[in-house]
């Protein structure tokens, strides 16, 4: 009964969806302020009927509902308890439940926290995000019906797909949708804008937070799945350039841009039409990502099972966005304008540079990622599009990209002094040199592209400390209160987010640098090195999981004949799924190196196959991008986007004149 409640609960929140797409919009353009208001109250509808919707599947997997054809599935009576209710968005149909799930709950926060807003530009918003709600729960109810029965019920489930039962599954996925579904608010925010022919400081000030937040969770998704893949996977690789991963990283780089250009129209009114089109472009790329992921076009270990029809919907969903975005974009954009000139060196060119690098950055994944498909599909061949194209084509970008994240915050907007940036930067810039050198000597082999990615990310860290203290220093004469004062969140934020990407930097640098991989037949009693370490398997013994046997091997690591860990890697067999094995490796970490250890398949006799890695400074990569997210929290959570307090200098055409002119004291 109550996965039939859960189904109509899923029915209705797509009529009130549709009522969402309309009635805000009509009220907007006719002036009707109840029809308005309307948007609110059905975006909480429309949640409150898919937050029941998701409880009732949820049930439906904690007491095993084998009737249930997505239940049985993904499903099994052995499955422990926390992975049975993870496994609601382990398959497609239940993935999609959720993606609609949090759509609405942005929509219900947009409506909790944008009361400020202009109530015509909120309801153009809501409306708009209504209309993303009516393609993605059609979608749902029409191809991917979570709920659908079974004649015929099973005694027992499938099973969730192995790779799935792991700790890091239960956070990669929503922190991921939360990022991808948070790019519709950006789009609505776009939409509205362009409905209305208006686009100012106001509605920049308005959209930045929620790009921002977004772009936040799109970065801890990344992040947590990388991670998994570093130690759930057993290949010992943080990132493989893998379609789905780069159906992530292509919205996250426009993402990236789309707040400085933001930045830019807001404190400058600069780049207006530009920050629209990224607006369009990074919503369009989430669904970009749908289709890659659940279309089946392209095979990838993140994909889910293929449907046609899917695809074909979901291309649909993609084409009518875009067709009808750009379209409005080509009638409303005239009107906007592109916004204040600049000159060749100041802070909003430093940010232009930083945005075409990131657009051609995100074309190149794009190509890399659809020109094998493209080939396949009119016949010209199959190709392999790997790590090696990328690579090459990442570097000459990125070199540029992360020298402009140590200028930008220190140029003035407008029109900036070269030679005073030169003279203000010049011991920072030493400083990095220095570094650069210095640093890879340390690990025994100085290599060229080691040193330029150690400079560069010291580079990023000793300007962002320099920025620090120079505007803390400009308050020096009014206490230490006000020096701490003037670190708002959005300019603290800013600088955090940075010093993780040169973290992240660091961390890519040194292991792609100086990791070291080995495969190596052991026997009980036998030793191998790598990375300076020795490592010695005592023996493997057979072990019983929950719902898996596994063969668990015993290594003991020492360095200089010092004690330094014991690993257990195992080779798991699952009930569902023997035949196909498992790898779980065991690692030991410490702040600057991984030790990681994998079991692969037996050989002759006792022997067996072992992967051994020495990682260095892995543990940089994952708090970097900590760092990067935590940053980007801090610059949204500004009081400045408490548009609350400036409710009576907020208007339909946008905010009141500023009171004192925006000079080089505002930095972000």
């Amino acid at each position: 009964m109550l996965p039939e409640l859960g189904n109509f609960a899923l029915v209705l929140a797509l009529c009130l969806a549709i009522a969402q797409s309309v009635l805000p919009l009509i009220g907007a353009s006719t002036g009707n302020e109840p029809l308005m208001r309307t948007g609110r109250s059905l975006a909480v509808g429309q949640f409150v009927f898919l937050v029941f919707s998701y409880f009732a599947l949820t049930w439906a997997f904690v007491v095993s509902d084998f009737s249930v054809e997505y239940v049985a599935r993904n499903s099994n009576l052995a499955l422990p308890m926390q992975y049975k209710i993870t496994a609601v968005w382990g398959g497609h149909e239940g993935s999609l439940l959720m993606w609609v799930t949090i759509l609405a709950a942005w929509g219900v926060a947009v409506a909790a926290f944008s009361k400020a807003l202009p109530r015509e530009m909120l309801a153009r918003v809501m409306g708009v995000l209504g209309m993303v709600s009516v393609g993605f729960l059609a979608f749902t109810v029409l191809t991917s019906n979570p709920f659908n029965r079974l004649l015929r019920v099973p005694a027992d489930g499938a099973d969730l797909n192995p790779l799935l039962q792991d700790p890091g599954m239960i956070v990669h996925p929503p922190l991921l949708y939360m990022g991808y579904v948070g790019m519709s608010v950006v789009f609505a925010f776009a939409i509205a804008a362009l409905i209305s022919g208006r686009l100012d400081a106001a509605w920049a000030r308005w959209s930045r937070p929620w790009t921002t937040v977004a772009w936040c969770f799109m970065t801890l998704g990344i992040g947590v799945g990388s991670w998994w893949a570093y130690y759930e996977l057993g290949w010992g690789g943080w990132w493989f350039w893998d379609p789905v991963e780069n159906a992530s990283f292509m919205p996250w780089l426009v993402a990236t841009a789309l707040i400085h250009s933001l930045a830019v129209t807001e404190k400058r009114g600069g780049f207006k039409v530009w920050t629209l089109m990224l607006a369009i472009l990074a919503f369009a790329l989430t669904i970009l990502g749908a289709f890659i992921v659940r279309s089946g076009v392209i095979t990838s270990v993140h994909s889910f099972a293929a449907d046609p029809d899917r695809g074909i919907f979901l291309l649909g969903m993609l084409a009518v966005t875009l067709l009808g975005a750009l379209l409005l974009y080509a009638l409303r954009a005239p009107r906007v304008g592109f916004g204040g000139g600049f000159g060749w060196y100041s802070r909003e060119s430093l940010l232009l540079g930083n945005n075409v690098l990131l657009a051609v950055a995100c074309a190149a994944v794009f190509v890399g990622t659809f020109y094998p498909l493209a080939l396949d599909a009119f016949g010209l061949g199959k190709i392999s599009v790997g790590p090696p194209y990328f690579d090459s084509v990442f570097l000459p970008l990125m070199i540029p990209l992360l020298f402009l994240v140590g200028i930008a915050p220190q140029v003035a907007w407008k029109l900036a002094d070269p030679v005073e940036t030169a003279r203000q930067l010049r011991w920072a810039f030493l400083a990095a040199l220095a570094i650069s050198v210095v640093w890879p000597l340390t690990m025994g082999l100085w290599k060229p592209l080691t040193a330029l990615g150690l400079g560069l990310a010291a580079w990023i860290l000793l300007t962002a400390a320099l920025d620090i203290r120079n505007r803390m220093m400009r308050r020096r004469s009014q206490g230490i209160g006000s020096m701490v004062r003037s670190l708002r969140p959005s300019f603290f934020g800013m600088h955090l987010a940075h010093a993780g990407l040169a973290i992240v930097v660091v961390a890519i640098s040194m292991v792609n640098s100086y990791e070291v991989d080995r495969d190596v037949r052991l026997g009980p009693g036998e030793t191998a090195s790598a990375g300076g370490f020795e490592f010695t398997l005592m023996g493997v013994e057979p072990v019983r999981g929950p719902n898996y046997d596994a063969d668990q091997a015993t290594i003991i690591v020492t360095r200089n004949e010092a004690h330094v860990a014991v690993l257990t890697p195992q080779r798991r067999y699952y009930d569902s799924q023997p035949e196909n094995p498992m790898l779980q490796a065991s690692l030991n970490r410490r702040p600057t190196r991984d030790v990681y250890v994998s079991l692969g398949e037996r050989l002759e006799g006792e022997a067996w196959l072992v992967r051994l890695h020495y990682k260095p400074y892995m543990f940089w990569m994952w708090t970097g991008g900590l760092l990067m997210a935590f940053g980007g929290f801090l610059a949204a959570a500004d009081r400045r986007y408490r548009l609350a307090r400036d409710r009576a200098f907020i208007t339909e055409e946008g905010l009141a004149p500023p009171k004192r002119p925006v000079g080089r004291e505002v930095l972000e």
